[in-house]
């Protein structure tokens, strides 16, 4: 079943690309296989995180730079993450409607994905799915996270460039210098900008960006944009390539690729010892009994985080021997 997938994949057909996305958005047992294939194939496409609190119109301003992108000839793939319910696990999944003059385009292909409880802005398999379209041979591939404002931090470890878009109303370009994202910003968008309150904001965002900045790194962007009019995007769309190669230019952009391979690496490792030790009923009987002996106040859970370590080592001896 994947071998031709992976052979549409690499023909560059968007229908076998789109079905191998799904086989590993739903986990399918041959998710690591695809992957395993298409690592070689990468060509080590530069991915750049878009970002910022709802409704500072971060989709309104992806669709201008894919349009000017694509003047320019290049192609352009896009993850769009929308959030899950916490009670039924189902999203809206809206990027026909808000990216719908791009949507159609031969030389675009736009994904949403559920967030599925991911915290972190995007979907745990965001990484996945960009590798694929990584191995595709898109030129570009942006990453549009779910937007609550705070927490999507991820974004880090799943793009090259972070885009984060903020506007002068509701608090939001405030509330955003509080927290986390001034951190991890490498262009800083002010969008809205003919609104009030958009100058004191880019002002406000060099003004922090100056006492945060190590004088070692790159120093962020901060540009000023009206994504209805496309006012300030030629700007932010030279901005992208120029910080891609930069990144190549300084070795960054491998340093980047490092940490996140060693990451991989660490998931899989855990999630192999993890599956492992579970595989064994009796410690899940031994797991059961330890959670009745903490809630009973027999036992903490360090005590029983302990036991349960104990037979792991029991285990590994046994398989020495």
């Amino acid at each position: 079943m994947v071998e031709p997938l992976l052979e549409k994949l690499f023909s560059r057909d968007k229908v076998g690309l789109a079905k191998l996305i799904t086989l590993i958005e739903n986990d399918d047992p041959v998710s690591d296989e695809i992957i395993h294939r298409i690592y070689p194939e990468m060509k080590n496409t530069c991915r750049i995180g878009v970002t910022g609190p709802p409704g500072v119109g971060k989709s309104t301003l992806l669709e201008k730079i894919i349009m000017e992108l694509r003047k320019k000839g290049k192609t352009v793939s896009v993850v769009v993450v929308d959030p899950s319910s916490p009670f039924t696990g189902g999203a809206i999944l809206g990027d026909r409607i808000r990216m719908s003059k791009v949507y159609l385009d031969e030389g675009v292909f736009i994904r949403s994905m559920a967030s599925r409880g991911s915290l972190g802005g995007i979907a745990d398999k965001t990484k996945s799915v960009c590798d694929l379209l990584d191995a595709f041979g898109f030129d570009y591939i942006f990453i549009e996270t779910v937007g609550v404002g705070q927490v999507e931090i991820d974004i880090m470890d799943a793009s090259h460039i972070t885009v984060v878009v903020l506007a002068p109303e509701s608090g939001n370009g405030i509330q955003a210098l509080k927290a986390g994202l001034m951190e991890i910003g490498d262009i800083f968008v002010v969008n809205k900008g003919d609104r009030d309150g958009a100058d004191q904001l880019v002002s406000l965002i060099r003004y922090t960006l100056e006492l945060k900045q190590d004088k070692s790194q790159q120093e962020p962007m901060v540009i000023k944009t009206v994504a209805t009019t496309r006012e300030g995007v030629d700007e932010l769309v030279n901005a992208v390539p120029n910080f891609c190669k930069s990144l190549k230019e300084t070795g960054k952009f491998y340093v980047q690729k490092e940490t996140w391979v060693r990451k991989e690496i660490s998931r899989l490792v855990e999630r192999e010892i993890v599956g492992s030790y579970w595989k064994d009923n009796t410690k899940r009987v031994i797991l059961d009994k330890c959670v009745k002996d903490v809630i009973n106040g027999k036992i903490t859970p360090f005590e029983a985080q302990k036991i349960l370590l104990e037979k792991m080592s029991e285990t590994t001896e046994d398989t020495e021997k």
